[in-house]
């Protein structure tokens, strides 16, 4: 079944002094270009997620605008759902330099009848690198009209279905595939995880196709 990857990138920054967190670069490229190096491989499809759309107005992407205002990551998911041209829709946060490829399609697989497919690693469920079907807009657009915007609760209404730590490691290691550059620290330790592994040659960047 084809897939649409939408990169959820409406955050702040704050901790970053207002710095767009895909334009930061890990291990010589720009997060937004890693990422789309691997979208490209295991997506039909490929949009952005954001309440600013003159930042990504030259990237040849298909870009959305929010549908509900300050709702914060799970307005994200709900815009990524009813814009997503496929029934599946993998969503991954702008700040995840490390996705994998091969990962992301076993994620994918492994959604089967669920309403979603989500990580679960040592710090937790990771949603916002998850694959999820278009059927739970609907729940999610009533937990933003009611104002329940976390994320985790919005776990608790649909049937998930998880990926451990023991299925995640054979594909490498939590704490690299789930990394994310929120503070400067974080960029610190990206770009330490960059040098301690060679990586496979990012594949050219394509516009997406829509």
């Amino acid at each position: 079944m084809t897939l649409t990857a939408a990169i959820i990138a409406g955050g702040r920054a704050r901790r970053l002094g207002g710095r767009s967190k895909s334009d930061l670069a890990v291990g010589g490229a720009r997060i937004i270009h890693r990422q789309l190096s691997v979208l490209g491989q295991v997506a039909e499809h490929v949009l952005i997620v954001t309440n600013d759309l003159n930042r990504f107005r030259t990237s040849g992407l298909r870009v959305c605008a929010d549908l509900i205002t300050a709702a914060g990551p799970l307005g994200g998911i709900y815009t990524a759902l009813t814009r997503s041209p496929t029934s599946h829709t993998l969503v991954v946060a702008a700040d995840l330099p490390f996705l994998h490829g091969p990962f992301l399609r076993h994620l994918h697989h492994r959604l089967g009848d669920a309403d979603a497919a989500v990580p679960r690693d040592d710090e937790g469920l990771q949603p916002l690198c998850a694959v999820y079907d278009r059927r739970c807009a609907p729940i999610l657009r009533t937990k933003l009209d009611d104002g329940r915007l976390s994320v985790m609760d919005m776990l608790d209404d649909l049937r998930v279905t998880t990926v451990g730590p023991v299925e995640i490691g054979a594909f490498g290691r939590p704490t690299r595939l789930f990394c994310n550059v929120n503070t400067p620290e974080d960029l610190a330790q990206a770009t330490n995880l960059a040098r301690t592994r060679t990586e496979d040659h990012l594949a050219p960047i394509h516009p997406a196709r829509s």
